[in-house]
């Protein structure tokens, strides 16, 4: 299987979606362990919750699972949260601080190498590709990078997270004009809540791209799961609850996506 499915659009919008992927290869499966074989940890229907929302925009789908390796954590191995529980390029926990690996076959540094050219770099390759091909056309780039948790994860964040999290690491990825557009959007979204730059302030991907100072802006929106789906195994999709939210989904991407580019610095 290919590790990164890409669907070109013209439109300034690039849809990142780096954990929605279940793929495990046949020679990495068996080293998981009961736990992490059920492979909890996934952004479950996140390209179907944002299929449709918007046309002609661009996405780049992993499709392989965080547990191979994690496409939003930085390939140098760096921690994106300093002294916070949080998982690492190739998890050895799952979400909830338990091991996912067989004993012994947790991957080294030479695996985790190896994993790294296989699968994230060749998403962030394509990312990177879709990133200046639409820099080209228009003299900027919105990436809007889709995620989703559970709401409560005692050993990430204390207490419910909020529905809408959204991220630009403090202001510093994304023009303010773009951030402005997702808070307007999450202010009258009742009765969903929301936080900016919260526990989850955007992940490697955010910060890797985001540089507005190059007019290329990005944003990461971390959903909590109760908004669109059941928390639970098997992890099913609730439509009721998605006819709910994408409304909101849609506002926020057609913001983005017809933002008048004279609002924006540099662009």
């Amino acid at each position: 299987m290919t590790p990164v499915k890409v669907q070109s659009g013209n439109s300034p919008l690039i849809l990142g979606q780096p954990h929605g992927g279940t793929y495990v290869p046949d020679d990495i499966q068996p080293l998981l362990n009961e736990n992490g074989q059920g492979l909890a940890d996934t952004d479950w229907h996140i390209s179907k919750l944002y299929e449709g929302l918007v046309e002609d925009v661009t996405v780049v789908e992993a499709t392989f699972h965080r547990y191979v390796i994690d496409a939003n954590r930085d390939p140098a191995g760096a921690s994106l949260y300093p002294g916070q529980n949080t998982t690492s390029l190739c998890p050895t926990t799952d979400f909830d601080g338990k091991p996912i690996w067989r004993d012994g076959h947790e991957p080294d540094a030479p695996e985790t190498e190896r994993r790294r050219l296989l699968f994230h770099a060749p998403y962030h390759d394509a990312l990177a590709n879709e990133v200046t091909r639409v820099k080209d056309i228009h003299g900027y780039a919105i990436l809007f990078d889709c995620h989703s948790i559970r709401s409560d994860i005692p050993f990430l964040f204390e207490g419910t997270l909020p529905v809408f999290n959204t991220g630009t690491n403090n202001s510093e990825t994304c023009d303010a004009a773009i951030e402005k557009t997702i808070v307007d959007v999450c202010l009258v979204a009742k009765p969903h809540s929301h936080v900016l730059n919260g526990r989850f302030k955007g992940g490697w991907t955010t910060r890797h791209y985001g540089k507005p100072s190059d007019s290329v802006h990005a944003i990461q929106m971390e959903l909590a799961q109760r908004s669109y789906m059941h928390e639970m195994p098997p992890w099913d999709y609730a439509p009721e609850r998605a006819a709910e939210l994408r409304p909101h989904l849609k506002n926020m991407l057609s913001g983005l996506k017809e933002m008048n580019p004279s609002l924006l610095a540099n662009s």
